[in-house]
């Protein structure tokens, strides 16, 4: 029936763009439907008593399953939009009066609604649901039963009630499996830990307790049908007040740590949540161990795929701390009280132990010694046999393929700086000197890296002088890396994360001398080839040609002019020929002044004047 991911989708979609009222306005609309569908509508007349829901109508559809919920939920939603509403005012006793008892009234009509949906599918014989079916609606039911005594302020019994909801929610978890039990733990995360914890100071338990040690001094287990049917499948869900494991909701176990080291100085864990994130971060450590000595041959992608089982709860580990921060400041504690103190250090500590991590993956998806050595990769061949039965030739890989990687690996040491200039800013970092000394080391170690790697693209391009450049650049940085961090600092063997190898180390900055040395030798000789392919370009026109320039090395008199004289081309119609037509007498052209030209002359300017007479008239003007 899946009802806790029904209700939970129905909050979802409705409390993503709007709040508690226009979610219990979109429940209305959806009860409408659903009583259509069912033909148990009203239609019209608000007070006719409405059929009761059996079992049997349950195992015939499940949508009356849904309409208990979203009954139950309307109720829930005006509840919660009432407490909303009221939570702005000023009032420091909070809300009061009839206000509070409306709530309460709410809360319990939708408790009622939860509590006639758990007696229907307990009959599992007529109802047809199934046990996790029914330990759903009973967690549901429990978690309004808490929200009640949270309104009450009756946190005795709050607790009670929202341990057996968090104990059933936590057995429904692990038997969905780790891929479907995220509507599980963002339930637990949402509401119910944070209101158990609330209600656990208010009873004055102290912080170090755990949810997981609340719940089992809380719950109910005596004639408790369903907190023995949750026991059944997980025997080992409760823990004993004395005990020194924890279970998470994947039912894996971890010894809690109660002090956290950073940087000489160690301070004792008093938030339960920061030690059990930690423990979990612990253990997918030496997972992660185990899993790289056993497969110390397999890809790198692989190995960097593990590491992601050690980041997700390192991040959890500086949620954790951030929000007991939150909380200590929400209560006034300011920053010199000693749990606040205690609470910055092993921030400071989580969150660098989380950016060693994040290097540790770059390191190892850069390749060998953190992409030092950079060596062609085969290319795939095709299993198909060629069609003339001949043996492919194994192809090289292309520059394109090369210049794509060399990019992944500096966007991977880009990646890597930015962690480290995150460091600068954790609490109490400033001000150790010391410590920011060695972040520079790595820093430079990692830029010398990066350096490298661009100088190997421009190689690729076949820019030798920006590839020098870039090597002098890394072989400045790698220096610098090897006078000014301590020997101290460096580990040997062990997972890869921000310390660094003293022999690696030393091996990039050979390497980087040598290629140094190699590239200023490749440019000088290319700057020697082009300068005397331009020589031999000039020494080849003969003297003649190159009158207008003075030869500094002297005369070639073996190189005076071309001879034989060469077959050339030469302007064929000079402009002083074109200037000359006007004053040259050519063959058949008349000449200049005779006395045909002259009568000619004559005879036009006799005409000119008969036709300037005959103008007369209109427009002649010789009237």
């Amino acid at each position: 029936m899946d009802i806790t991911r029904f209700i939970v989708s129905q909050r979802d979609k409705a409390l993503l763009v709007g709040d508690h009222g226009s979610y219990r306005k979109q429940l209305s609309r959806r009860l409408l439907v659903v009583r259509k569908k069912l033909n148990c509508s009203s239609k019209g007349r608000k007070y006719t008593p409405k059929s009761p829901i059996t079992a049997e109508d349950i195992a015939s559809n499940h949508e009356y399953v849904h309409l208990l919920l979203l009954t139950a939920e309307r109720a829930w939603a005006l509840a919660m939009y009432m407490k909303s509403t009221h939570a702005t005012e000023s009032n420091t006793q909070g809300t009061t009066g009839s206000t509070k008892r409306h709530i309460v009234s709410k809360l319990h009509r939708a408790s009622s609604y939860a509590a006639h949906l758990v007696n229907l599918l307990q009959d599992t014989e007529k109802s047809g649901a199934s046990i996790e079916s029914v330990l759903e609606a009973r967690a549901y039911q429990q978690s309004l039963q808490g929200a009640i005594k949270f309104e009450k302020k009756a946190w005795e019994q709050c607790l009670q009630s929202y341990s057996e909801t968090r104990l059933l929610y936590i057995a429904l978890a692990r038997s969905v499996g780790t891929k479907q039990d995220d509507v599980f733990k963002d339930l637990l995360a949402g509401t119910i830990d944070q209101s158990m914890r609330y209600a656990a100071y208010q009873v004055k338990l102290p912080r170090t307790i755990s949810i997981e040690m609340i719940v089992a001094r809380y719950v109910q287990r005596a004639d408790n049908r369903y907190v023995a049917e949750a026991l059944k499948s997980n025997p080992d869900l409760l823990l004993e007040p004395g005990a020194a494991a924890k279970k998470d909701v994947q039912g894996e176990s971890a010894d809690t740590p109660k002090t956290i080291t950073w940087r000489s100085r160690t301070v004792k864990l008093e938030d339960a949540t920061t030690a059990q994130a930690l423990a979990s971060v612990f253990a997918a450590e030496s997972k992660l161990a185990s899993f790289l000595e056993a497969n110390q041959d397999v890809d790198r992608r692989a190995k960097a795929a593990a590491f992601d089982d050690v980041l997700i709860p390192s991040q959890d580990a500086v949620d954790a701390v951030k929000t007991a921060i939150d909380e200590l400041t929400a209560e006034g504690v300011t920053q010199g009280d000693p749990r606040m103190q205690s609470l910055q250090i092993t921030r400071t500590a989580v969150n660098y132990n989380l950016v060693e991590w994040r290097v540790g993956r770059n390191r190892v998806l850069c390749g060998e010694q953190d992409g030092a050595t950079f060596e062609s990769q085969s290319v795939k061949q095709p299993k198909k046999p060629r069609a003339d039965g001949k043996p492919r030739v194994a192809q090289v890989e292309s520059s394109g393929r090369k210049l794509t990687r060399l990019k992944e690996i500096v966007v991977l040491y880009d990646s890597t700086l930015q962690s480290l200039d995150s460091v600068k800013g954790f609490p109490g970092v400033a001000a150790d000197q010391t410590f920011v000394n060695e972040i520079e080391a790595k820093k430079a170690y990692f830029s010398s890296l990066r350096c490298l790697a661009i100088a190997r693209s421009h190689k690729l391009h076949g820019n030798k002088p920006n590839a020098l450049a870039l090597l002098a650049r890394a072989a400045d940085l790698s220096s610098r890396t090897m006078s000014s961090s301590p020997p101290t600092e460096f580990a040997t063997e062990g997972i890869p994360k921000l310390e660094i190898n003293p022999a690696q180390a030393k091996s990039l900055n050979d390497l980087l001398e040598r290629s140094v040395l190699q590239y200023r030798a490749l440019v000088e000789l290319e700057d020697l080839k082009s300068e005397t392919s331009k020589n031999n370009a000039s020494r080849s026109a003969p003297m003649i040609e190159r009158l207008d320039e003075y030869p500094p090395e002297g005369v070639d008199l073996t190189n005076l002019v071309t001879y034989p004289p060469k077959l050339q081309l030469i302007p064929v119609k000079p402009i002083f020929l074109d200037t000359a037509w006007n004053y040259i007498d050519y063959p058949g052209r008349p000449k200049k002044g005779t006395a045909t030209d002259m009568d000619g002359k004559a005879e036009e300017t006799s005409s000119r004047a008969e036709s300037k007479e005959a103008k007369k008239g209109w427009f002649g003007f010789g009237r």
